[in-house]
């Protein structure tokens, strides 16, 4: 059971209480789910109990109690706890089998793993400045709300810059148009779009642009450009195009990925795997956090963190055999969360409007 699945579960449990009358309360568009905090109680947690408790005019412990019976009998959920004043605390089934769903998820929905419908009723008009940071960044916003099936569109006070177009950037109107309006104004780039794109290129400029939160100075100088691990930019990009030579790696050794455990006793899913595995795992819910939040930054963060556990990942668990070693079902089932990781990259990449080549 994924996060998204997780959060699906709850809200079926609270519309399951209003429709059997034993809550009365209106149900909410969308439930939260949260990974439990160091020393909290379960895998996840919810605060929807003390949401719900006002409108029901019910203790939000009791409002827990009715939800945690129905969550508690659906398929993938171990365990449901109630703990401080309402929330919900849930320990999914075994962690392999969560983490299968999760790597299932990620190869049959690609580079749109992570994309849904949670904002499917929301129409946005992103209006910026003549300005290229504001430019990109709403951009990337509209990618992001797009992705969590939300409409719109986004407009310019002036004519645009005709060298956005090779930043990426497309504007659909300009002038102030008379309805309203969600303004994009992060802190100027202090560059035109022409002077970031001769000095960096249009990747690694519209990272700098888009790394840095809308009230931070963006970062635009020449480490954007430094093939090394201490540039953010590339150590993702190398994570990706690494990931992409692993299948290719095990190809040429005859063997494909199978998430499937290996042994009676050990599993996949190892100590090494756990910090990767529940970075993917929460990938849809940082995309859609971004998409809520006009927050692009949250993905750069995200992606960043993937390539990092990546690595760590890689060292200790390398999908590829060494030497006269034989592929094992641990080799393949390191590679399925390796390739979940180059998909993760490449897709949340893709929406930041930046290349992830298969070869660096």
């Amino acid at each position: 059971m994924t996060p998204a699945d997780l959060s699906r579960t709850v809200l079926h449990a609270v519309r399951r209480a209003v429709d059997e009358d034993a809550l009365r309360a209106p149900v909410p568009a969308r439930v939260r789910v949260e990974r439990t905090r160091p020393g909290g109680s379960g895998d996840y947690a919810c605060a929807v109990a003390l949401q719900l408790a006002g409108p029901a005019s019910l203790p939000a412990l009791e409002v827990a109690r009715i939800l945690r019976d129905r969550v508690a009998a659906e398929p993938g959920v171990g365990r449901v706890e109630i703990t401080g004043p309402g929330f919900l605390s849930f320990t999914l089934d075994a962690p392999a089998v969560s983490d299968r769903a999760v790597l299932a998820a990620v190869r049959e929905q690609g580079l749109a793993y992570g994309h849904g419908d949670a904002l499917r009723d929301e129409i946005h008009q992103l209006h910026h400045a003549r300005e290229v940071r504001a430019a990109v960044t709403a951009q990337a916003v509209f990618r992001l709300l797009v992705a969590q099936g939300a409409r719109g569109r986004t407009t310019c006070e002036e004519a645009p810059d005709p060298d956005w177009v090779r930043l990426g950037v497309t504007v659909n109107a300009y002038g102030t148009p008379p309805t309203p309006l969600t303004e994009i104004r992060p802190v100027p780039a202090g560059a035109t779009a022409g002077e970031l794109l001769e000095r960096l290129g249009p990747d690694a400029a519209r990272w700098g642009l888009l790394r840095a939160a809308g009230h931070d100075r963006a970062a635009l100088g020449p480490e954007l450009l430094v093939q090394g691990e201490a540039n953010a930019l590339f150590r993702v990009r190398y994570a990706h195009a690494r990931a992409r030579a692993l299948t290719r790696g095990a190809a040429a050794l005859g063997f494909t990925a199978d998430p499937t455990p290996y042994g009676e006793s050990q599993t996949v899913y190892d100590h090494a795997a756990r910090p990767l595995l529940d970075l993917i795992a929460d990938h849809p819910g940082v995309l859609l956090a971004g998409a809520r939040h006009r927050a692009p930054d949250r993905v750069a963060r995200q992606l960043e963190a993937v390539a990092h556990a990546f690595f760590d990942f890689h060292d200790s668990c390398p999908p590829l055999p060494a030497g006269d070693e034989k592929p094992s079902a641990a080799h393949r089932a390191w590679l399925a969360i390796a390739e979940a990781a180059g998909t993760v990259l490449a897709g949340g990449l893709s929406l930041l409007g930046i290349r992830a080549p298969e070869h660096l």
